[in-house]
């Protein structure tokens, strides 16, 4: 490449790179707008600003000779419509799938970790490409190229890894969290008012208010959990099933009828709104939350400003006057002596202020978790809900488990059983007749016994496995993932038994989860199980093609079926392309005694 062509690109990059503040402008305002309620605009501007990060790869590639691979992470796929014309996403209906596409969107923009570093190039950039064409210029072709990784590490993908800064950077992080929770916690508040106000004058409009305000709550949640490991679950009753119709057709609420479903619900779901004490509970902590944060954000904040403020009094500001400057309460300075003797105040007020702010995260992710979080009430409350709405599906769920033992019975044992009492028949006929038929006969009978006696065995073990009674869930786990075709990690361990129809659910959910994952062509699983907290947690995850839908089909919904009889949850991460990863959840007693003298934490298949 020779010097002009080289310095003409320097210079086209330098003045298209001035185009990343704009955009940087534009997801700001996005971001203000979000924080008044507008919140359709945040997610296009993400994705907007991707263009022009996906330019700067492919210029990357072409003018510096360094290719940038995409880093995003697969889109999320449309939503799916039930049968019963209903889209779901988690335990929520919606009529039609925009708000879920949005919602996917919106989530797969903003949490995917190239997002981050991306904003951060829109920001630095321009800053370094201002200067690349000096660079060129004493440089030679070589800067392009250095360029060009400069934007591969920034815009291209990085192996994941964890991140272990040093001291500063980890409390300058921690400080980060404090305002970044002071900051949603603002603009909670402000939704509270407005919640508030809706309440008190629009009663009719309160329920789509306040659920669509629980979105910016669940921000908080979210993020202060992640920012500060502080788990903050939502504490709301799950929403009303649909209203069922009396005899005559009509829909009831109190003494008013209605020919059509669409008030009932209505007046059902501003019941569960108002009606949820955890609905009162954000209302206050929206109020609450904000002082608490400001008073342990406010400290720091001033210790940091304090030093930052003598250091540039001391070192940038006093060589550039006449006169001697002051700094607080301490003596005038004019010499560097002088300052020199007061630098180690400031840089001890700095260090002062940055050694507490992770303690001081922790305290207000606490704090949030306080009001946001569950009470005991609210989760026997939902516990009640939820067993209620699962009764049918338990009941459901039951009667199909009930129709295959009988069909197995009647297809198989039965069938084989009939076959052989005409056989003994035959056998009787024959024995003095014909001796050798006889014996004939009575050998195939033999083989058929044999054959019944191995389908009754398996059909006993799909009831509840042997191993599973006698070495309890972990061991079960081992020997169902021996006899899986997949190559089966199994890495946990268990403090004692669990209650038997706890361990049955959980076997069973295992079993359906690598079947699956078998049949959709993986090579390679993972299960992972543990104990915390009166739970038990089982977390599969499969190298398959990923895009598993609970509303695709019927052995994930099975599988929702069966957790529900216990109180228990599954949670799916398939994006397209994979891995799936399947979170089962379970809450359950655990008894002490130990399983058996194998104590092995791990098994693989191979």
């Amino acid at each position: 490449m020779t010097y002009p062509r080289a310095l003409g690109r320097a210079l086209a990059l330098a003045a298209r790179s001035l185009l990343s503040w704009f955009d940087v402008l534009v997801e700001l305002i996005a971001f203000a707008l979000l924080c008044v309620g507008l919140v359709f605009f945040l997610g296009p501007a993400v994705e907007w600003a991707r263009g022009r990060s996906t330019t700067a790869r492919a210029l990357a590639g072409r003018w510096c000779g360094v290719e940038v691979a995409t880093p995003y992470q697969p889109e999320p796929p449309e939503p799916v419509r039930e049968r019963d014309g209903w889209y779901r996403d988690g335990n929520t209906l919606y009529k039609r799938a925009f708000w879920i596409r949005w919602q996917h969107r919106l989530t797969w923009a903003l949490e995917d970790p190239a997002a981050e570093r991306e904003f951060a190039w829109q920001l630095v950039n321009p800053l370094v490409t201002l200067l690349l064409p000096v660079a060129v210029l004493f440089g030679g072709p070589p800067v392009l190229r250095g360029y060009g990784r400069w934007t591969r590490w920034w815009l291209g993908p990085r192996p994941v890894v964890e991140r272990r800064g040093n001291w500063l950077q980890r409390h300058l992080e921690s400080l980060g969290h404090q305002i970044g929770i002071l900051v949603l916690s603002l603009v909670q508040f402000v939704f509270s008012a407005w919640q508030l106000v809706v309440i008190a004058g629009a009663l009719p409009v309160a329920a789509p208010v306040v659920l669509w305000s629980r979105t910016i709550t669940d921000t908080l949640r979210r993020e202060a959990g992640t920012w500060t490991g502080v788990r903050i679950t939502r504490p709301y009753l799950p929403p009303p099933g649909l209203p069922v119709p009396r005899p005559d057709g009509l829909y009831q609420v109190g003494k008013q009828l209605y020919e059509e479903p669409f008030w009932p619900v209505q007046h059902a779901r501003r019941r569960w709104v108002l009606g949820d004490r955890a609905t009162w509970r954000d209302l206050a902590g929206g109020g609450l939350i904000p002082l608490v944060s400001l008073a342990l954000t406010l400290p720091t904040v001033a210790l940091l400003g304090w030093g930052f403020v003598g250091l540039a009094t001391l070192w940038i500001w006093r060589p550039f006057v006449s006169s001697p400057v002051r700094w607080l309460v301490l003596p005038e300075v004019s010499t560097h002596l002088g300052a020199l003797a007061q630098t180690p105040l400031a840089l001890a007020m700095i260090v002062a202020g940055l050694v507490p702010t992770t303690w001081l995260a922790r305290q207000q992710a606490r704090f949030v978790k306080l009001w946001l979080g569950p009470t005991e009430s609210s989760r026997l409350a939902r516990r009640v809900e939820r067993l209620k709405q699962t009764r049918t599906d338990v009941t459901v769920a039951q009667a199909a488990e009930l129709r295959r033992i009988e069909r197995d019975l009647h297809d198989g044992i039965q069938s084989r059983l009939v076959a052989m009492g005409m056989k003994l028949g035959a056998v009787e006929a024959l024995v003095d007749t014909d001796p050798a038929a006889a014996k004939r006969l009575a050998a195939e009978l033999r083989a058929a016994s044999s054959e019944a006696l191995t389908e009754l065995r398996v059909l006993i073990r799909g009831i509840h496995p042997p191993v599973l009674s006698e070495r309890g869930l972990l061991d079960a786990v081992r020997a169902l993932a021996l006899d899986s075709p997949l190559k089966v990690q199994v890495t946990g361990s268990l403090p004692g038994r669990l209650e038997e129809p706890v361990e049955a659910c959980a076997y069973f959910t295992v079993s359906e989860l690598l079947g699956n994952a078998a049949k959709h062509g993986a090579k390679r699983a993972s299960i992972d199980v543990s104990f915390d907290d009166d739970q038990v947690t089982l977390v599969v995850t499969d190298e398959g093609p990923g895009g598993a839908n609970p509303a695709r089909g019927s052995g994930l919904r099975g599988i929702e079926r069966r957790l529900g009889a216990f109180d228990g949850r599954l949670t799916l991460t398939s994006p397209i392309g994979g891995p799936t990863r399947a979170t089962v959840e379970l809450p359950c007693q655990i008894d002490p005694e130990p399983l058996s003298p194998k104590t092995s934490t791990s098994s693989e298949t191979v």
